[in-house]
Order: C-alpha cells, then structure tokens, then sequence
C-alpha cells in the first residue's frame, strides 16, 4: 500500500481511508491457496469497479499485496518487516535468535526442504499480489475516469506485478507465469514457464511500466510511496545484473543518474526513521503508519533492556566487513581496536546500524558480556537476548515511546539510490568498461563519502582488485535491508561465505567464555552457529510442497 503524507510533515489523515480501504480490498481479492486464483466477494465484482474512488481503493490494494501488520516470523510478502529484515537470517550477515531450526536459517544450512514455511510464505504472498494485480489490470477500464489516471495505474500495476515475477525468478527459476485470472481448475493445473520467460516477462513489463509512470522527482507531495520511473529502471538493472547482462544494467542505471531526482543524503542514519524516510534518496520503500499499519520490527529487534525479544542478531562476519574509520581493513590486533568499545575508531555506519556490549541504546546501557550474569541481555544460548553480541540499532528512531507492536511508522527501503550507484559500478566493471577514477567518484564515493560516513575515497582502478572492495562496500551499506542473500545467488559465492562455523563478538576477558561458548575461539568470539550451504540446491528454491501435491506438474 502506498502512504499519503506531506514529505515535510506527519503522514495525513487521507492514508487512514486508503488503509482502512486496503484492507477490506485484501479481503475481496484473497482467494483459495495454490496460485491465489479467483476474487472472492468482500465487494461484488460488477458494482465494484463503478468509481475513481473505488479504483483507488484497489490501487492501494495493489500496493499493499500480501502485507500482514502485527508481528510475524514467516514472511507473508516481500516488503514486509519480516519479508525484508530476517531474509538476512539465511546469509553471514545475521543469525536468527530462535536457532538453527529457524526455517529462516534452513535456507542455507543445508537443511532446505519443499514445506520450508519461508519458501511458502514468499510463494503464496507473490501470487497473492500478482492475482491482486490480474484482477485490477482486467478491470481498470470500465471505469469512468481520465485515460491519463487510467494509464498512470496500469502503469503501477505493470510495476507491482512484475517486481513479484522479478522475485519469482531469481529464487525459483521456473514457476507458473499467470497474467489473468484463473478459475480453480484454471489454477491447479497450470504449467511452470522458463526462466528465460519469466526474465523475458519481467524486462518487458518493467519497460513499458517506466514508458509512463512520472518521475521520482515528479511525485507530488501526497503521493510519496507510489512507483516512479527511477523504481521501475531499478528493478530492470536488479534484473538485467542477475541475469549478467552487465551492459544493459549499466545503461539503465546510467538512466537512474542522468535523471537527476535523487542524492546521496548526507545523513546515513536518519533515512531509516520517520524522521528522513522521505528523502530522496529513498526510491521505493515499504509503508508503514503507527497505530493503523504499524511496523513490529522494533518489538522483535529491540534489546530486551528495551523490552523487545531480540530476534536480530547481526554476526560477525558482518561486524567485522566494517574497518575502521580511515578506510583501512578492521584488525583486532591494531591498536584502534577497542574492545571495551567496539565504535571506536570504527566506518560511522557500524554504530548507525548495531549495538555492541556497552554500548547505549534508547537510553538504556546495552549489557550483553557474558559475565553479566544479572544482565537480560546477557550473551547466553537460552535468554531472550543476543547469540551474537551485537544487535540492530538500524531502522529505529531510538526516542519512540509508542507500543512497540503497534506504534511505530517508520518504513523500510526496498529501493535506495545509494544500490543503484554500486550497482551501475559493478555492471560497469563486470561489462569489462574501463574503470576511471571518475567514475569512482560518481559512485562508491559517493555512497561513502556522505557527510555523515566522510571513508577517504577509493582509487584502485584494476577490475580484479576492485571487485572484493566494492562487494564489502554494498555488503555493509546495504546491510540487513534484505539484499544479501539474493547478492550471494547471482555471486556464485555461497559455497565460500555459507559454509563452516559462524561467530559473533570477541570477548577476550571473559571468565564464562571458556566453558560456555559451544566452541572456543583463538580470538575468543563466541560460537554461533555452523552452515553447509549447497551449492546448485539452496540456491534454487523448491516449489513449496503443498502447491506440487495440488498441481504435480510444478514438480517437474
């Protein structure tokens, strides 16, 4: 669902009728399981689609797809809290606190099984947008309105619709390409397209999508949410860079830049509250409202000094992909290392996105050593605390005091311009183009470079040497904003990253550490958790089992 508010002010009272609309739109295109097949009646299909006003109740719909507010574990859509954040779950960048049977964590652990819940729930909440947006693109034109509105929400259906089929291919390869809606014998026995048609699908959809929508920059101020060209060309380089089509992808982005909408902002950390959400480097994001659509992230994030259930954990591997703040490589041997303070010396973005033993945290001092026995944060295998030694200050505004289920709303980027300028530099490097110290700038120093980061520029021009720096680059810029894993696929580097024994922080002065750590580190980090990611398995997703029983043909 897209969010009505003034950019500069708090989110109008207009998005109140649109999500109280949403919801009951929710109900009238929800349907059986399998492919979410057939509308069913919370409005009567032939005196629905009668007004504007109807329309854009079923717009709003649209946008909201398969979204669930409250808290939950299993993603029911994409851009969902849980669609987004704990997608990082099955990556080395973050450990889920309800262990390694987490289905998140079963994705890569070499335990991947067609009833993983995960898999289902990404499945059922793609079909359930696409049969939302069938739905609306068969009707739109028996309302009586201007061609141009009409035009303009095709155009944003055409995006929603193909972002899920973009989804689809990337994690499942083949799988049915429904662009109408089907009756349920319809459904149960439709066959799986290729790959190849589902790219082909998606490239031209998001092309003729982009032929009409307005420009980010073009967004009135009571439309912030809704789709622009800048998302649509977005997704289309996402596409064109997981199919390595690198010149493609570098085109499209260089279309993103020449249009000139949006920044770099200056400040890293505010764009992840309510406070900057609207800034422009925020391309596409998903919406939230407090009180009505509210994001539960920090009731499942927040320390438990802070009265969360701490379900975010971010690991080591990640911690330490953060050097220090002259742009040199992090080292526990270099003397600007401070255990004692882990910020210290530290990228700014490693204090803008976690928490570390004594660090501060809406106020409250966050205890997690192991020795803190009295401590509810105290780094443990049983508490309702960290397994890491970290956890997540990202996406939090740390002075909200509202219901931590309920209140708070602030979104979540999908879409950031910060991605599109790494991701023109890596289509430009791996399309074998030249890389000059230009476009350098132009980029990765401009993504670190901002105000509020200020890393010394990179200058290595040599493909082969640039490469890891700008992986670690969008690795740590974009963490735990629900593009890692999808990253690692389209790398071929889950047999490197996804393999062996996980560790969270070092603790070398710990008495307990020795004999309650599982395993013993030479740098004294604790144990977390073991993976045995197979390659050509987990990186192709299973159709999730209940769908196959249906319908047998999705097994093949």
């Amino acid at each position: 669902m897209f969010k009505i508010y003034n950019k500069q002010s708090s989110k109008s009272n207009f998005l109140r009728f649109l999500i109280i609309g949403s919801l009951s739109l929710g109900t009238m295109v929800s349907c059986d399981k399998e492919l979410e097949q057939f509308p069913s009646n919370a409005f009567a299909a032939d005196n629905f689609w009668t007004s504007e006003s109807n329309a854009n109740i079923a717009l709003t719909g649209a946008y909201r797809g398969a979204i669930e507010y409250g808290t939950q574990v299993v993603p029911s859509d994409w851009w969902t809290y849980c669609g987004i954040v704990f997608m990082e779950f099955a990556t080395d960048n973050a450990y889920d606190r309800r262990g390694d049977n987490s289905t998140q964590n079963r994705l890569t652990n070499g335990t991947l099984l067609p009833n993983n819940n995960v898999v289902n729930g990404y499945w059922k909440g793609s079909y359930k947008r696409i049969a939302i947006c069938n739905d609306f693109l068969e009707n739109i034109d028996e309302v009586a309105m201007e061609q141009a509105k009409i035009d303009r929400m095709s155009a944003e259906v055409q995006f929603l619709r193909a972002t899920q089929y973009f989804y689809i291919s990337q994690f499942w390869g083949s799988a049915p390409l429904v662009t109408t809606t089907l009756t349920p014998d319809e459904a149960n026995n439709v066959d799986k397209a290729s790959k190849s048609e589902l790219v082909a699908f998606v490239e031209n959809e998001l092309k003729a999508a982009a032929a009409v929508l307005p420009s980010f920059g073009e967004l009135k101020a009571d439309e912030a949410g809704r789709a622009s060209k800048q998302a649509a060309w977005a997704f289309l380089g996402r596409l064109y860079l997981g199919e390595k089509k690198f010149n493609e992808a570098s085109q499209v982005y260089k279309q993103i830049i020449d249009e000139g909408d949006n920044i770099i902002d200056p400040d890293y950390q505010s764009l992840f509250t309510p406070t900057n959400e609207a800034s422009s480097e925020n391309i596409f994001s998903s919406q939230y409202f407090g009180g009505q659509a509210g994001n539960a992230l920090p009731q499942h994030a927040y320390p438990a000094v802070a009265s969360g259930w701490h379900i975010v954990n971010p690991l080591g591997s990640l911690a330490d992909a953060y050097g220090f703040d002259d742009g040199t490589p992090l080292s526990y041997d270099d003397p600007r290392f401070d255990y004692s303070d882990m910020g210290a010396n530290r990228d700014p973005r490693f204090r803008y996105n976690f928490i570390w033993d004594g660090s501060t945290f809406a106020g409250k001092t966050y205890d997690c050593h192991p020795d803190s026995t009295g401590s509810v944060d105290q780094l443990t295998y049983s508490k309702q605390a960290t397994r890491t030694g970290y956890g997540l200050r990202k996406f939090f505004d740390e002075s909200f005091s509202g219901n931590l289920r309920s209140d708070y709303g602030g979104n979540i980027p999908i879409i950031r311009y910060a991605e599109v300028l790494l991701s023109y530099l890596e289509a430009e490097l791996e399309a074998g183009n030249p890389i000059t110290q230009e476009l350098l700038d132009l980029t990765i120093n401009a993504v670190r470079g901002r105000a509020s980061v200020g890393l010394p520029p990179i200058t290595e021009t040599d493909a082969d040497l640039l490469r890891p720096i700008l992986r670690n680059e969008r690795r740590i810029e974009l963490a735990l904003e629900g593009q890692r894993l999808w990253d690692i696929f389209r790398w071929e580097i889950g047999d490197e990253v996804l393999v062996g024994d996980f560790w969270g922080a070092p603790f070398p002065n710990s008495t307990l550490y020795p004999t309650t750590s599982k395993k013993i580190d030479a740098q004294s980090r604790w144990y977390v958790t073991t993976k045995n990611f197979r390659e050509g398995v987990d990186d192709v997703w299973p159709i999730p089992e209940t769908e196959v029983n249906v319908n047998p043909k999705l097994g093949n």
